[in-house]
Order: structure tokens, then sequence, then C-alpha cells
């Protein structure tokens, strides 16, 4: 039931808030099937990229985006695009796992293929539910009590049965905005080896502030400072070998807010 992945271009982005310029020019060449973080300190402009990814800055009145976001050929803020067909080929999960606390598991997952008639019979859904439970690590642990209220479930679960929600509706790429922010250290590690799994089937890409987290997980890493592009590269030219001082100094901890 895979996808493969998609590429993401970003060309010269510029985001403003009011008469506040937050993104400053980042351009981004995100492969296909890769984690790829963006890093940088609170307040530098990470979560905005996100969100200019797939046009949810349009859900904020004082937001004017400029520049390209291309995935997969698609010009996502070109005339002919629906920016919710965007949002359908790019999931996205936020810090504060957010399902739907009164509906049940199954109907969490479900909702979305069923809003957007993704399958023909109950059992087409019954079988993507299972998939997408199953590729989040949350099957085993919820398959007996699918019609259990999502809000009983532990914070972790909250968070995978989030990613199980994004990846029912087939998307190309998940957008992860520091998705391991509020959980202890057993549902982070798992939340990191699922991220690191995701990427066989689409592009993650991954915002943290946390440099240990994006030396475990990724294959590229972009460093942000006050909404500009430092650094990019390869995850381990990035972490041994930066060529900017302000990325040694942030991934090793001597940078001063």
């Amino acid at each position: 039931m895979g996808a493969s992945g998609a590429s993401i271009e970003i060309k010269d982005l510029r985001v403003w808030f009011g008469a506040r310029e937050v993104i400053k020019g980042v351009s981004l060449s995100i492969p296909r099937n890769v984690v790829f973080t963006i890093m940088g300190p609170s307040g530098s402009g990470k979560s905005t990229i996100l969100r200019a990814i797939n046009r949810l800055l349009d859900l904020y009145p004082e937001a004017r985006v400029e520049g390209r976001v291309i995935i997969d050929g698609v010009d996502v803020y070109g005339d002919t695009a629906d920016p919710m067909a965007v949002r359908r080929m790019v999931g996205m999960v936020f810090q504060i796992p957010n399902p739907i606390p009164s509906m049940s598991i199954y109907d969490n997952v479900a909702l979305g293929p069923r809003l957007n008639r993704l399958v023909k019979s109950k059992k087409e859904l019954d079988d993507l539910v299972r998939w997408a439970l199953e590729k989040a690590y949350l099957w085993d642990e919820v398959k007996d009590r699918l019609g259990l209220p999502a809000g009983k479930l532990s914070g972790g679960q909250q968070q995978r049965l989030c990613i199980a929600r994004a990846l029912a509706m087939k998307p190309k790429a998940i957008l992860m905005d520091e998705p391991t922010s509020n959980l202890d250290p057993v549902g982070t590690a798992r939340i990191e080896s699922l991220i690191t799994e995701l990427k066989e089937i689409l592009t993650v890409v991954l915002v943290t502030h946390n440099t240990f987290q994006a030396s475990r997980v990724s294959d590229y890493v972009a460093f942000i400072y006050d909404g500009r592009l430092i650094e990019v590269g390869p995850s381990s030219k990035i972490f041994t070998r930066p060529e900017n001082e302000l990325t040694e100094k942030y991934i090793t901890g001597r940078m001063v807010a």
C-alpha cells in the first residue's frame, strides 16, 4: 500500500506576517524518500517553512508568501494549484498531538479517506486503517480496542495515531513539526524509529531544535537562523564538518540566543 516519496523544491521563499519578514529568501532542494531535517533555535522560522510547503499559511490572514514551492513538478502556489489537493499530497503532524479525542481510534484514521472517497468498500477502509496503524507502530497496541475514544490513549500513542491519520491519506510527503517535544524518552525513541522507517514509502521533512535528534534520524540537515538558510548538506557533514561558524556554535551548544 506504500506510496513513493515526493521531491520538494523551495525557491527564494519569503514570508511576511504583517510588516515583519520571517523567512528571508530560503531555497532548499529536498530529495524524495529521505529524512530532511530543518534545524534551528526557537523563533528562527522553521515551522513557518513547513506551513509554507503545504499552504497552511493560507489560513493566516496576515501572512504573505513569495517564491515557489514545487512538489513533484507541481507549483503549489501556481494559479491552478488547489490548496486542498496540496494538503492531501503532503501530510502534517504537529508538536502537540491533535486527534479528535471523543472520536474512536478507528474513526480518527478513517475520517480523511472517507471524506475524500479514497476507498470503495468497508473492507478496503478496514485494510487501509490497519495498514496506517501498522506503519505508525500502533496496531498491536490498539487492535482490540479500535472503538476506544482517542483521548484515552497516552501522549505518545496519540502522536502515533496522528501519524497514522496522516498516512491513511497516502501522502507523498509528511511534515513533522517538533513531533517528540512533548513525549518522554520511550515515546521519543518510538517516533524516531518510525521516522527512519517512513522514508521507505515517502519523504519526511522534520522540524526540530534538538540537535541530537537531528543527528540520529536525518539524511540531510538545513540550519535556519533568523529566517535565513545558514547551511545545508548531508547530516554526516553538517555534524562533523560544518562550514559556517553559526552552525558549529549551534550544534556544540555554544550559541547564545
